[in-house]
């Protein structure tokens, strides 16, 4: 089998005597399938070498480490991978396919677009030559989201004895966003999907694909399937006992003390609508007086993609709110927001232990392991407030209170409602919440994505 994906399993980083230091991955991709492939000597994962330490690592021959996965990192060209990587897949794919454009200002496909696209065509053409000169006849090849998305054709036309999935982890626009693309772009990106099975994580992201491709390329998409992962519990729950996350809990709770804990964790990312989140808290203190002093905001919101300005500008607007909120409500030892941008897993663990209701609403999402992560590990029945944009709503939605993402006034009244939930219902819903994040596992996802390959393959042999 083979994985492939823009971010690889480990990071690399000089041990200070002449070897390297491995350390895990970020990402829901590497969480899902790293503890998969733990142990098989038959498993090949492709990856871009990210920062200094890959690309010297990759130069040294490493190969991953012990029980792992071989890994091959590609060192592709500084000026090659910015324009790959900050100009077509995060300023211009992400922001298609989760609603982000300001289309009155954005995006305008100029002559540095062009270039930058010819870049993307190159990096996603490097990605399949490394696998079509490493794969065995007949091999699994698993090609992972929107950086790849040229991948799976170019792989086919090269090896098509291989058995090539490719899975999107974000969600998909529709026939009608779809449209903003240039024609050529479009094409090539629906044709390369639409050649062969391509997942998503929710039947509605599937849909979308399906209608896009129909209205790019006037044909149906009958690869187009839906399959998803939740988080391993026992693997969870072993995080979630770690002394770091036990120390960080206990500094939690005594700078909330008795009080009721809201928390959100994200990336400082536009999709994940950090600043609404926070004007509704704002409304939930001014309509509600009886929450003041008794209810604290716990914010996890690490930094993301700061080398694009879209990027900066949030942050500075996410921390600029937080502040005025602060400073409008502040009482005494009180302070309404906690906010932490620091990337800190181990606390991020500790709030949702800690936490009475958890807020996830984002503008679009994929899935949100967040929402999935966090009621298998609170200890408080928290009530899950989830945006009906998030993937995992298709999931959860039995479970938690629906937001909608772009109503300040509904999120606020919806937030009001969790921290005035009765115990009983309460305990309903997180029961179910929990049932639902357990009834996805891993394996099962890997093993759907593996048949789906292998029937394409069969389909194409007869």
């Amino acid at each position: 089998m083979i994985v492939v994906s823009h971010r690889g399993p480990y990071r690399f980083e000089p041990d200070g005597r002449g070897g390297w230091r491995a350390h895990r991955g970020a990402g829901g991709v590497v969480s899902a399938l790293a503890p998969l492939l733990a142990g098989r000597d038959d498993a090949t994962w492709v990856a871009a070498a990210l920062g200094e330490g890959d690309r010297a690592a990759a130069a040294a021959g490493m190969t991953g480490t012990d029980g792992g996965p071989t890994l091959r990192l590609l060192d592709i060209p500084t000026g090659l991978h910015r324009m790959h990587y900050d100009v077509v897949s995060n300023a211009t794919l992400w922001f298609l396919l989760h609603g982000l454009f300001d289309l009155p200002r954005r995006p305008r496909f100029d002559r540095r677009f062009r270039e930058a696209w010819e870049a993307y065509a190159a990096v996603n053409a490097a990605f399949a030559d490394a696998v079509a000169e490493v794969a065995a006849p007949g091999e699994e090849v698993l090609v992972h989201d929107y950086h790849l998305a040229l991948v799976p054709q170019r792989l086919r036309r090269q090896r098509p004895d291989l058995a090539v999935v490719h899975f999107m982890h974000t969600p998909f626009c529709d026939e009608h966003e779809i449209r903003v693309l240039p024609v050529d772009v479009a094409a090539s990106l629906c044709a390369s999907l639409a050649g062969g099975p391509v997942g998503f994580h929710t039947e509605r992201w599937a849909t979308a694909f399906g209608r896009a491709a129909r209205a790019v390329l006037g044909g149906p998409s009958p690869g187009v399937f839906h399959a998803t992962f939740g988080p391993d519990p026992v693997v969870l729950a072993a995080e979630v006992d770690r002394p770091e996350v036990r120390a960080h809990l206990a500094r939690l709770e005594e700078e909330v003390d008795d009080r009721r804990v809201i928390v959100r964790s994200d990336r400082i990312e536009l999709s994940k609508n950090i600043v609404r989140g926070f004007l509704a808290f704002d409304t939930l203190l001014e309509d509600h007086p009886e929450w003041r002093e008794r209810v604290t905001f716990v914010a996890m919101c690490n930094p993301s993609r700061e080398s694009l300005i879209d990027y900066v500008a949030y942050r500075q607007e996410v921390e600029a709110v937080v502040a005025r909120i602060n400073d409008r409500w502040r009482r005494g030892s009180w302070t309404p927001i906690l906010f932490d941008a620091r990337d800190d897993h181990a606390r991020s663990l500790a709030a949702f232990v800690r936490a009475d209701v958890l807020l996830v609403n984002p503008v679009r999402d994929g899935l949100n392991l967040v929402a999935l992560e966090g009621p298998l590990c609170n200890r408080r029945d928290a009530v899950l407030c989830l945006s009906r944009e998030a993937g995992a709503f298709e999931l959860l939605a039995d479970g938690a209170l629906e937001v909608h993402p772009f109503d300040v006034l509904q999120t606020a009244e919806a937030l009001a409602r969790a921290l005035d939930m009765t115990p009983g219902e309460r305990a309903s819903r997180a029961a179910r919440l929990r049932a639902a994040a357990r009834g996805h596992p891993p394996e099962s996802w890997l093993a759907a994505l593996v048949e789906r390959a292998r029937r394409a393959t069969r389909a194409r042999g007869r």
